[in-house]
């Protein structure tokens, strides 16, 4: 008779292997959303370029994330999330070749646009594999120390940067960032190839890919991102790149109206329309779409005020996030095992003390002194940490709570797609105030006031959204209440 128990424990071992590979891919994806902010500096001392060149650097790499996520989502649910891991982890790897070794900002946005696509082709499996490892109230933890780890690389990643950057020289520092990916993405295909699931639920009936819909929504998708990723606050931004939000509002309906008609013939639509009816997978995406308009904008825009502002140096500027990763980690650990039965009210308290330690940061930059400055920063910050870790993963799995497995991919991909939309959206609104403020201010005052003044413009943006998303989560909160009574 077979001994059960280890059989089990086996099992659960390897679960949890895969649930670390995972969690592993999404950390170097998200570290290179935040870790090349801080390069900026050094890769205009290399390459050259302006405002806009390096606006796609950062926001190109979003804008192809977010296009590639639905199609490969849907992909990964219908045939194998795990093969569409290795492609994209493996694709992640030669774009991030291609980077490294970039002569000049052109094949280097190339190659950040590049890096994006591969990036939303392994998210959606990420997100997919762990709605299929893990059920029940064991599925809430996993997703806590998923969001512990995205708190951790996202607010890690300037400090990573700064510290190659330092190793390599200003010169050609920044292609250390890049050539980092090379041997951990060679170690991950490794264990993913061992590890991750072969086998997987598939939908039943007829399941075919939506080709249309997904050209349909790309375009949509593009079209709302394309004039944020354009607008960089200088002088030479062209005003008909708002013209392309007609194209999202003409795509967006024709993709609408395709997906029922695809639904009617008795085919799968790319999107099920009956998932947006979820309110907690509608809300969810609602607040995480607002607030991840807020966090990567902060973090770029206090990156720039340290390093041209104050003038410290890239390792330096990266080191005052590391306080908001730490709070991050632990909150988003303890969100997870509290989610289940405190529900949104974690969520609430999470993105008012987010607001409240980056609302903290303007009377900071604009009357403490400057060698103050940095430490003040870091200090208020851990605060917003604290609250973003009972942002990301409560919502993320309150989010996707209803959600059935054989769409986990296809869910975690829409999920995303608002993620993405809203980093962008949001990075451009921040960092076009701060870039305008600096254009208008210029010769009027000292540098050191211009770009105090350019912060906290910045920053208000970045508060407003924050409020937004605390509206959103007391709006779930109530709903969520009442249909309780």
């Amino acid at each position: 008779m077979a001994d059960t128990s280890k059989t089990d424990a086996h099992s659960e071992r390897v679960k949890w292997q895969s649930f670390w590979v995972c969690a592993g891919v999404a950390c170097l994806t998200i570290l290179d959303l935040s870790k090349v902010n801080v390069g900026l500096p050094s890769i205009e001392e290399s390459l050259g370029g302006g405002a806009t060149e390096l606006q796609l650097i950062v926001a190109g790499y979003a804008l192809a994330f977010g296009l590639a996520l639905v199609p490969s989502g849907r992909l990964g649910d219908l045939k194998s999330r795990r093969n569409m891991f290795l492609i994209g982890l493996t694709s992640f790897m030669l774009a991030s070749l291609l980077c490294a070794l970039a002569p000049s900002i052109e094949i280097l946005v190339l190659g950040r646009i590049l890096q994006g696509v591969a990036a939303g082709i392994q998210m959606p499996q990420v997100l997919g594999l762990i709605q299929q490892l893990f059920q029940g109230a064991e599925r809430g933890r996993a997703f806590g120390l998923f969001g512990a780890t995205i708190g951790l690389s996202t607010a890690f990643g300037p400090t990573v940067g700064g510290l190659l950057i330092a190793v390599g020289g200003l010169e050609n520092g920044w292609r250390l960032l890049f050539w980092m990916n090379i041997p951990l993405g060679l170690l991950a295909i490794w264990f993913a190839w061992r590890l991750l699931p072969k086998r997987q639920i598939h939908e039943g009936g007829a399941s075919s890919l939506d080709v249309t819909g997904i050209l349909l929504l790309g375009l949509a998708t593009f079209s709302l991102m394309l004039p944020f990723v354009l607008t960089t606050g200088g002088p030479d931004d062209d005003p008909r790149r708002w013209l392309w939000l007609i194209g999202f509002v003409v795509a967006g309906a024709a993709f609408v109206w395709w997906e029922r008609r695809y639904l009617r013939i008795g085919k799968s639509p790319v999107v099920h329309f009956g998932l947006l009816r979820l309110s907690s997978y509608r809300n969810g995406i609602l607040i995480a779409t607002a607030y991840f308009a807020a966090i990567p904008a902060m973090f770029l825009i206090v990156t720039l005020f340290l390093q041209q502002g104050l003038g410290l140096e890239a390792v330096f500027a990266g080191m005052v996030s590391i306080p908001f990763a730490l709070a991050s980690a632990v909150t988003s650990w303890l969100g997870g095992r509290l989610v289940n039965t405190q529900g949104r009210k974690i969520v609430v308290i999470g993105v008012a003390l987010a607001a409240t330690g980056i609302g903290a940061t303007l009377p900071i930059v604009a009357f403490t002194p400057e060698e103050l400055t940095p430490w003040l920063l870091a200090a208020v910050l851990t605060i917003a940490g604290a609250g973003g870790g009972f942002v990301i993963s409560p919502n993320q799995t309150l989010t996707l709570q209803e959600v059935p497995v054989t769409q986990g991919g296809v869910a975690g991909s829409v999920a995303q797609v608002g993620q993405r939309v809203g980093t962008a959206i949001g990075v451009a609104v921040a960092s076009s105030t701060f870039f305008a403020t600096l254009y208008a201010e210029q010769g009027l005052e000292t540098t050191e006031a211009i770009y105090r003044d350019a912060y906290g413009r910045g920053t208000l943006i970045i508060v407003g959204l924050l409020v937004v998303a605390l509206v959103l989560s007391l709006l779930d909160l109530r709903k969520r209440t009442v249909a309780a009574a």
